[in-house]
């Protein structure tokens, strides 16, 4: 009735308040209490996924919603990525072993097992610290070999190096700091006896070894800050659930199109095989 004896513009300006609130619905579209419950669970389920992540995850789930639409909500939600960082020393480099130099700083990295990296970490238990080694493919973001143990020698990482060799190819690099326990001869020896190039990062520069970091800080993120580990065998069984179960079959990845690794790495090699039947 307003409209009908008064324009919108002057009603507005008699009543103080912006034209655009005179069209503004004031009830919740129909599917928003519905869709704030998806992004909760989410959220509840990956704590350090932001909102494009959450909506490439809700848009798996048959969602169809943007990001700018996931983010406003988080925002009313009060959701938040929250982390915790912890650290302790795992790079000892100062040894008389060779060195290497990085074959990879400046590299198109375009296949699987072209290079894999590594890294090291510790794992806080109840009473105690124990320590996580891991490789990765770059390409595909795929772990290739992980090892937890007691102590920081080399055998840590050697038993991660022998149990990715064991299950895939090996690559053409192999990237990793400068540590004790990757320059040590025992570890260079199995590298060359597989003709495996042996690359490392400038001592001091942990940005070089930036792919082993970056998974690094999601394992720490992810599962190491968020849990609690009784023991040893508690920290092994609930890390390998993660590295080998939630990792590459759960976890999206944005820089593999929001795939998770497995799923990345077998359309790649579809993709490679159809290529080769087309010529």
């Amino acid at each position: 009735m307003l409209a009908q004896d008064y324009p919108i513009t002057v009603a507005c300006e008699v009543l103080g308040c912006a034209r655009s609130s005179y069209y503004h619905q004031a009830t919740e579209r129909p599917d928003e209490a519905e869709l704030k419950a998806a992004i909760k669970a989410v959220a509840a389920e990956w704590p350090t996924y932001g909102y494009r992540r959450i909506t490439a995850q809700l848009r798996r789930q048959d969602w169809l919603v943007n990001h700018k639409r996931i983010q406003r909500l988080m925002r009313l939600m009060d959701i938040q990525v929250k982390t915790k960082r912890k650290k302790r020393r795992t790079t000892n480099s100062e040894h008389d072993f060779p060195r290497y130099p990085n074959l990879v700083q400046d590299l198109e990295i375009v296949r699987p097992e072209q290079v894999w990296v590594s890294d090291i970490t510790y794992v806080r238990l109840r009473y105690d610290f124990v320590y996580l080694a891991v490789i990765m493919d770059v390409f595909t973001r795929g772990i290739r070999g992980w090892h937890l143990e007691r102590s920081l020698d080399h055998t840590l990482t050697l038993v991660a190096l022998r149990r990715a060799l064991a299950r895939h190819p090996a690559p053409e690099i192999h990237h990793s700091d400068q540590g004790v326990q990757y320059a040590a001869a025992a570890y260079t020896q199995v590298l060359q006896d597989v003709n495996v190039q042996i690359s490392m990062a400038d001592v001091g520069e942990a940005w070089q070894n930036g792919y082993a970091e970056r998974l690094i800080r999601t394992i720490k993120e992810e599962e190491v800050d968020l849990s609690e580990y009784i023991d040893y065998n508690d920290a092994y069984h609930q890390l390998g659930r993660f590295l080998d179960d939630v990792y590459m079959h759960k976890r999206i990845h944005s820089s593999l199109g929001y795939l998770t690794p497995a799923e990345f790495e077998a359309q790649w090699r579809k993709e490679q095989a159809l290529a080769l039947d087309v010529n």
